[in-house]
């Protein structure tokens, strides 16, 4: 199989300053930036920062509507920076109300150990097949910071609720968590918003505070629809430490008709290939529509603007060859499954 070097080798802190970042927001990787000040975003990261993604274990296994927020991660990673992906075992007891018109079942604690699990194990996987696949670094004896992966239990289990609210709580005003989109659409549903789904935010909030204090980490990465949680943290941190914390939004995964690609929706392309195997996994890529494919090629490859714009190129000009879909297949798989999962699917695919 050939190595994906799909970066050009330069200097990381330049690339990352300058180039890295043009190329992310041109190509809709980067959805936006809260607060909107990308210059003095592009100043940060010309220094090695701190930048993480939260992942609530509220299933066994990862999926592609997840995969975005972790190419991103990787974006970061090969740019010189420190990653942290934090698995949100005590907020997946909690609940999201992000985009869920109802409340979600309270999780028994054996299975959220069994889920958090098979994130830590997505999250291992697709890195060390992008360290071992897609890196080559741009000097002799240069390395990937390795990822780090935490638990906010590890931090919660020191707190009582009455000490939590009295210190965090007396942060948030209760108007303006009333106006998050989240709270909302649940308010005017025929359910309603529980405390716990309300106070979500909070503790979402509170892990970027920690992670701040522990790791400087002054940089979240999510979804679009974590607008709301991202606005709580950064205002915990600029009211408690009267600093800026920066958040980094990735678009959505949509199919063409506008439908989210994940758990919810029930639609998922799992990342576990007990749950998607490689060849369901590479023909999900291999199967897009014409107008999907280009768009996920800007999303989810790692080429350079040369190489992706003739990617494209080729796809409009000629889409029966399916260029992008073949490459999106291979590329995606190879990330996600490795070498012997690509091997499997390709076998597969020719029956």
């Amino acid at each position: 199989f050939l190595r994906r070097n799909l970066l050009p080798a330069c200097g990381l802190r330049n690339y990352s300053s300058k180039e890295a970042f043009k190329q992310l927001l041109q190509r809709a990787v980067i959805q936006e930036v809260f607060p909107p000040e990308n210059e003095k975003v592009v100043d940060l990261l010309a220094s090695k920062q701190c930048i993480y993604c939260g992942f609530d274990p509220t299933a066994d296994s990862l999926h592609v509507g997840n995969l975005l927020a972790i190419v991103l991660m990787l974006h970061m990673q090969r740019m010189g920076h420190d990653v942290i992906a934090v698995i949100g075992d005590s907020t997946a007891q909690i609940g999201d109300p992000s985009g869920r018109l109802t409340e979600r079942d309270k999780l028994a604690e054996d299975i959220i150990e069994k889920n958090v699990a098979g994130l830590r194990y997505n999250l291992e996987t697709v890195f060390e097949n992008h360290a071992a696949h897609f890196w080559k670094p741009s000097k002799p004896g240069k390395t990937l910071s390795p990822l780090r992966i935490v638990r906010n239990s590890d931090w919660y289990l020191g707190h009582d609720v009455v000490g939590f609210l009295g210190t965090i709580g007396r942060n948030f005003r209760l108007g303006k968590m009333m106006t998050r989109t989240s709270v909302q659409q649940r308010l005017n549903s025929s359910e309603g918003i529980s405390f716990a789904e309300f106070s979500y935010q909070v503790f979402q909030a509170y892990d970027w505070l920690h992670l701040y204090d522990q790791y400087k980490c002054r940089f979240q990465i999510g979804g679009g629809d974590q607008l709301g949680n991202i606005d709580s943290g950064h205002d915990l941190i600029r009211r408690t430490r009267s600093d800026v914390g920066y958040g980094i939004l990735v678009p959505l995964v949509t199919a063409e008709t506008g439908d989210k690609y994940g758990k919810s929706a029930g639609n998922a392309v799992w990342l576990d290939p007990r749950k998607t195997s490689p060849y369901e996994f590479y023909q999900f890529f291999l199967r897009l529509k014409d107008a999907e494919a280009v768009q996920f090629a800007k999303l989810f490859l790692f080429a350079d603007q040369h190489e992706l714009d003739r990617i494209i190129e080729t796809q409009m000009r000629t889409p029966e060859k399916r260029t992008a879909q073949k490459r999106l297949a291979e590329d995606l798989t190879l990330l996600v499954h490795g070498e012997k999962g690509l091997e499997l699917a390709k076998r597969a695919s020719a029956v």
